[in-house]
Parts: structure tokens; sequence; C-alpha cells
């Protein structure tokens, strides 16, 4: 079992090892956190920068939007594929030692934009490098810790998503309250930039430490099988005879995303223009409800979900994600009606909490419902659907809305209230019809003949 450290991989463990064996995999576990950490902080720290950077550059709430979602997703999900079909095969260490290398020196780059296509297109880099982190990580884990503990493994790694985030906004808010007097910063060496400019080299440059330490990690032993990359016949087959758990589970994740990339995203600007708050004070508080909410979301999620799954529920981490979606939507349709400012962070918090559960859930249910050989490329196909969705269109649905729709800048908290009913009612409706299809998926795991059958898709049936 792995001892008791002081982060929050404490509680996972992995059979028949050492406590040398089973320290290493919580040292595994924690780089991986870290990488995750620190991408979302590369990621996530455009949304504290919106107001600034709408008057340097003179853009629109939609071209922002674009910066945030569009820019970054497209070329994320679609290096993500050929980059998961890697991981099932080459070094997974080795892909995600160049993806932090690739990433964080294009979050630099966004740095030293003087035009919206430059840091557009240096945003389109930042998704590329970032493209090879998960699949690989994803299968890592997968292969250092028991399945009956693997949602709440992958639950620690999803922090990543939180503690980024959060330290993003909380970090960012204290840098931008800093700056403020300032339009523009002399740097060394660089020279003059706009004060958000300063943020993304502050964010990216020291991103690129923690390479060195991807080459501490050592490869889980693969079977001769898995040395050689699986034919995409076999994949497609799997693909074919289970395409209703796949898709049903990947659309209802990216309804999901669609409701929190949305919120990351435009949430800041709502409490700044609503509620009249600083950059700097909203920095602090959302980043705060994010990095412990959020997170505190992802865990609960996955304990709640292993705990069922250990009393036979095999579906578990499914149904957990579909509840958590139903009870969130109340308090995610609540807050932007509420004109006291306490009360909307307090509502703000409960409903990022239950917002996502499914981050955590949604990647651990893709681990355990496909062949250990085919782990990359379906946690890329996952990727490459809840992405293009959720981080392509979620900060740009609000805008729209908020620009076309209710066409008024501070109209944005009503835009947030119609983009999350529609994103979440949706993904509870496709997890919860998912829930059949899933079990029949996990059966036929259970007979090893089945996966080399071509025979026709496998009626569910209830448990």
């Amino acid at each position: 079992m792995i001892e008791k450290t002081q982060n929050s991989v404490e509680s996972i463990s992995i059979p028949k090892q050492s406590s040398r064996q089973g320290l290493y995999a919580a040292y595994l576990i924690f780089i991986l956190l870290l990488a995750y950490t620190f991408s979302f902080i590369d990621r996530q720290i455009l949304s504290l920068l919106v107001e600034p950077m709408k008057r340097d550059l003179d853009i629109s709430d939609t071209q922002m939007s674009l910066l945030q979602g569009l820019s970054f997703a497209l070329f994320y999900t679609l290096m993500g594929l050929p980059l998961g079909r890697l991981a099932d095969s080459k070094s997974r260490r080795g892909i995600i030692a160049w993806s932090i290398f690739i990433w964080s020196l294009m979050t630099a780059a966004c740095g030293l934009a003087k035009s919206y296509w430059y840091l557009f297109f240096a945003r389109m880099g930042v998704g590329v490098g970032e493209a090879g982190l998960s699949p690989a990580a994803y299968s890592l884990i997968a292969d250092s810790v028991e399945k009956k503990h693997l949602a709440k493994a992958i639950g620690v790694y999803t922090m990543g998503i939180y503690l980024g985030g959060g330290m993003a906004l909380i970090v960012g808010g204290m840098v931008i309250q800093w700056a403020v007097e300032f339009s523009s910063i002399t740097l060394p060496i660089i020279g003059e930039v706009y004060a958000w400019q300063a943020v993304f080299l502050a964010v990216g440059l020291p991103g690129l430490l923690l390479v060195p330490f991807l080459f501490t990690l050592k490869e889980p032993p693969r079977s001769q099988k898995q040395e050689k990359a699986v034919p995409v016949a076999e994949v497609l087959a799997f693909f074919k005879r289970n395409k209703k758990t796949v898709l049903l589970h990947n659309f209802g994740a990216a309804l999901a995303s669609v409701a929190g990339y949305g919120a990351l995203a435009w949430v800041p600007s709502y409490l700044i223009r609503v509620h009249g708050m600083e950059s700097g004070e909203v920095g602090l508080a959302f980043g705060l409800i994010v990095l412990f909410c959020g997170a505190g979301g992802v865990i609960v999620g996955g304990i709640a979900a292993d705990r069922r799954f250990r009393k036979g529920q095999t579906d578990a981490k499914m149904r957990v994600a579909m509840w958590a979606m139903i009870i969130g939507i109340i308090p995610t349709l609540i807050y932007p009606l509420i004109s006291d400012l306490t009360v909307v962070l307090i509502i703000l918090a409960i409903s990022t909490f239950f917002a996502n559960f499914m981050m955590g859930l949604g990647p651990a249910a893709i681990q355990e419902v496909v062949p250990s050989n085919m782990r990359g490329q379906f946690s890329a196909l996952y990727l490459f659907i809840v992405n293009l969705i959720g981080l392509g269109l979620g900060p740009t649905l609000v805008a729209l809305s908020t620009d076309y729709i209710f066409g008024a800048p501070e109209m944005v908290g009503y835009s947030l209230l119609l983009v999350s009913l529609l994103a979440m009612g949706g993904s509870a409706l496709l997890l919860g019809k998912c829930l059949p299809h899933y079990r029949a998926t996990m059966r036929s795991l259970e007979e090893p003949s089945a996966l080399e059958e071509s025979s026709a898709e496998q009626e569910p049936s209830a448990k």
C-alpha cells in the first residue's frame, strides 16, 4: 500500500508491492499532477486577462473567446489522436516531456505577441504541446494503480485542472493588481511589453523546469503484444461493437465540459462586470473556489464511484457523474440571478463542486471500459470530442449569447445561465442513456473471446 504523504495521493493503493515501489507510484502520480497543474496554469491564465487584452488589442468578446477556446482546442484535439496512438506502444514519459517543453515555450511566446493573429497562432502552439500529456498520463496511471482505486487515482491527477486553474487566477490576479498602474512594463532583453504579456512570460517559462523530472520516471512493463501498436482495424472493430458506450459517454462528458469551460472562461468577467470586483479580487475569490471546490469535486466523485464499484455497481462512474450533473444544475442556475456578492460566491462554490465530478470520472471510465492496449487511443478520442466541443464551444457559446442574444457585456451572467442549463441537462440525459450500454461493454471485457468476435454489437440489458 502507498504510505501516507502530505499530498492527495496518500489513499491510492497498489497490491503486492513493497513500500519503496508504493512510494515510487505516489511519486509518479505526483509528477503527473504537477505537469497537469502547469498545463492548466498556462491554459487558464487567459480568463483573467480578458479586459486588458480587449483594451490593448481592440477586440470583441467573440474574438477573445476564440483565443480561449478554438485556437487552443483545434490543434489540441487534432494532435491528441496520433499522440494517443503513440502512447499505446512508445515511451509515455518521453511524449510527456516533449509536450511540457513545447507548451511552455509557446505560452511564453504569447507574451511576445504584438497582434491578435500572432497571439491566436501562439495559442495553437500551446494546444499542440498539451495534446500529448493526458493520453500518456492516463495510460501510465492505469498501469500503476489497482482497478478498484482507479477513479480516485485519476481524480488526483485531474486535480491539476483545479490547482492550475486556481493558481492561474490567484497568481494572475496578484500580478495584475501589482501592474494595474502600468500600461506597459520594460523587461531585460525583451524590452517593453504590456502588463498582460508579462503574465504569460511569468507562467510559461517555469514549466521548463519540470522536464528533467520526467526522465526520473520509469515505463511500466509492457507485454510483447503491447510493444507493437494494435492494428487500426482491431481498434475500429472494438469501437463498432461498443459505439453506443463510447459515444454516449464521450458526448455526455463533452456537454458537461461546455458548462465547465464556459464558466472558467467567463465567470471572472461576470464578477467584474456585474458585481464590480477588481481583477485581483476576482483572482483570489474565484481562484480559491476553483482550487478547493473544483479539486474537491473530482476527489469526492472518485471516492464515491470507487466505493460503489467495490460494492458491485459496475456502472458506478457513469451513475455518480449523472447524478452530479442533475444536482449541479440547481446552484448553476441560481447564482447569476442573485445580487448579493457573498451569496453569489457561496452558490458558485457549490455549483463548481458538483459540476466537476465528471472531469475525473470521465477519463477513469475510459481506462476500465477499453482493452489496455487501446487506452491511449480511446483516451485521445475522448479528449478530442470533449475538448473540441467543450473547450472549443463552451467559451464561444457564452460570448455569442452575450454579444448577439442579450446584446450587452453586463448580461454575461444570463449567458452563463442559458448555456449551463442546456449543457448540463443534455449531459445528464446522455449519461443516463449510457448506463446499460456501459454495463454490457464491461461484461464483454470479462470474456476475452468477446474482443475477437466480429459479431454485431451486444444488446444492453438491465443489471
